[in-house]
């Protein structure tokens, strides 16, 4: 324990935990909203009790230090409720995709080593069908949605939330070592844990401009101070981690996390809760889910007020240059930031547009930990093409997995960074154009492609929903370009006159010789594209249409 005033200490440095600056939190403000869903509004007091009641289970269930805790819900209070009370107790959250099925879900929860698992009711046979194979897990609690009820070998979430009088006390002191555990990918494999230490987590996400140091104090002094608290909309689940870390910045100043009550994307939801909750941040997933928004505005432009809305940021996919502009239209006075993130680094890059300043799609202005490299980790200059690294905060690496932690985590002039696989060209003003991941990039007759710049391209054009870029088989070249493109109904696509368009804009070598035109890509809740299954469409498809030449 540091002196008093701060945070806990790590070799006499006050590190950063979010349990600590979440009781501070609530402890300066406990009758201010920390949590509104549908009729459900939390105060931060009955926030702070709750997960104090689910840190007391946990613990009671014998789980210790470093045991982590499955997270199988949609959104709603108990999500955050789990994750602050695994934080009071000193153990790892662990975030699930609750699509997945019993298969996956064995495998993640067994490579995270789940101690307990929370899930929702509409969940139970799913769960159900893994619980006698994971015989680690030693608490199961159960969210009652309406649907199946507790089952014998669960207990009930609001028990176990209700369950303590006090503060919980963890097993030993809390510290910037306690971990968060942020599953992502199995768009192109299985997923992979990302270990996170709190400290540098929270300094790495951190938008309250606190110091290096942690200091209670401090936070105590701002959040009493801060007029008016902000209001955040996750749109992206909380299951994700894109909208798990935007809504601890949200908790973190002392603010209000705001959450759609729907288990899909509904815009009509979504921008009712920014009108009659007064959103101050909203938090989306580039076009995905931008577009969507934008069409319900544009059906209904006098409909909601989104004057209050000031900021409005995006991560993990393209964000077109046009639905940022549309949607200015309707909230002038909100800045736009693309950010380039992803679990395994943060603070890569950030593009910001508004109604005062302008930016072309995909050009990002570096973060100031932020290079470039080509692949033996030279810096490239003006017009090369690179790998975007950063140095800084960065996670532990990998759960498990010491290979792919070497290979996202080398040391560069002897200095620890993260290189996700982002590759980018340098532009002459020294801002990037981001070209994709190099994990689903296409080799195409010894030339490389990222699909990232081909969708955008792809999106640009009249009638044009979203795209999906993949390479396939092709005896000549190794593989071909081809796109799932969705359109609007009655869009009337001509798959000719589509492919020169694109290819006015780029390489011929990048333009789709193959174009599934369809009416939804099927994108995640998360909007990520799943690489692996649109790719087996275009195979199917290509497969049984005799008129495809491959």
């Amino acid at each position: 324990m540091g002196p008093p005033g701060t945070g806990r200490s790590v070799a006499g440095v006050a590190e950063w935990n979010f349990a600590d600056v979440w009781e501070a939190v609530s402890e300066t403000v406990p009758d201010e909203l920390a949590q509104v869903h549908g009729d459900r509004r939390v105060p931060w007091a009955e926030f702070d009790r709750r997960a104090d009641g689910v840190a007391a289970a946990l613990l009671g269930a014998g789980l210790g230090p470093r045991d982590s805790v499955a997270i199988d819900l949609y959104n709603g209070p108990e999500f955050l409720q789990t994750v602050f009370g695994a934080f009071k107790a000193g153990l790892v959250p662990v975030n699930t995709n609750y699509r997945y099925v019993g298969p996956e879900l064995l495998h993640l929860w067994d490579d995270a080593d789940a101690g307990a698992v929370v899930f929702h009711g509409s969940l139970t046979e799913t769960v159900a069908s893994v619980r006698t194979d994971l015989p680690r897990v030693r608490l199961w609690l159960h969210v009652d949605d309406g649907t199946h009820a507790c089952p014998s070998w669960a207990v009930p979430f609001d028990e176990a939330a209700g369950s303590a009088p006090g503060r919980t006390t963890p097993q030993r002191p809390r510290s910037g070592d306690d971990l968060i555990l942020i599953y992502t990918g199995g768009t192109t494999g299985r997923p992979k844990g990302v270990m996170w230490r709190q400290h540098d987590l929270y300094r790495a996400s951190d938008v309250a401009r606190d110091p290096a140091q942690a200091d209670l104090g401090h936070v105590r002094s701002r959040v009493a101070g801060a007029q008016p608290r902000p209001v955040g909309l996750p749109g992206s689940p909380l299951m994700h981690g894109t909208g798990l870390v935007f809504a601890g910045t949200i908790l973190s100043r002392g603010g209000t996390v705001v959450t759609t009550t729907s288990r899909g994307l509904d815009t009509v939801e979504m921008l009712d809760l920014i009108d009659r909750e007064r959103v101050s941040a909203l938090c989306i997933v580039g076009d995905a889910f931008c577009r969507p928004l934008v069409d319900t505005l544009n059906e209904h432009p006098d409909r909601w007020d989104l004057s209050h809305l000031a900021a409005v940021s995006s991560s993990g996919m393209a964000w077109s240059a046009d639905v940022k502009q549309q949607l200015l239209v309707h909230a002038p006075g909100a800045v736009l930031v693309d950010l380039l993130n992803s679990s395994e680094a943060s603070g890569m890059g950030r593009s910001i547009v508004s109604a005062r300043k302008g930016r072309g799609a995909g050009r990002f202005r570096l973060g100031e930990n932020a290079f470039v490299i080509d692949e033996d980790g030279r810096p490239v200059g003006p017009g090369q093409v690179g790998l975007v690294a950063v140095r800084g905060h960065l996670p532990l690496g990998y759960h498990k997995d010491p290979e792919k932690t070497a290979a996202t985590f080398p040391t560069i002039d002897g200095v620890r960074c993260s290189v996700p696989g982002d590759h980018a060209v340098v532009e002459a003003d020294g801002t990037v154009t981001l070209l994709g991941r190099g994990s689903t990039s296409i080799n195409t007759g010894g030339e490389k492609v990222f699909p990232e710049e081909v969708e955008e391209a792809l999106r640009s054009y009249p009638g044009v929903l979203d795209a999906v870029v993949v390479g396939v088989p092709n005896p000549r070249f190794g593989q071909a370009v081809a796109a799932l493109v969705a359109t609007a109904p009655g869009a009337g696509i001509d798959r000719d006159e589509l492919t020169e368009h694109v290819r006015g804009r780029l390489a011929p070598y990048k333009t789709p010789r193959h174009v599934l035109v369809t009416d939804s890509v099927g994108r995640g809740p998360n909007g990520k594209a799943d690489y692996v299954a649109v790719r087996k469409r275009i195979d199917d498809w290509m497969a049984s249409d005799g008129t495809v030449q491959r």
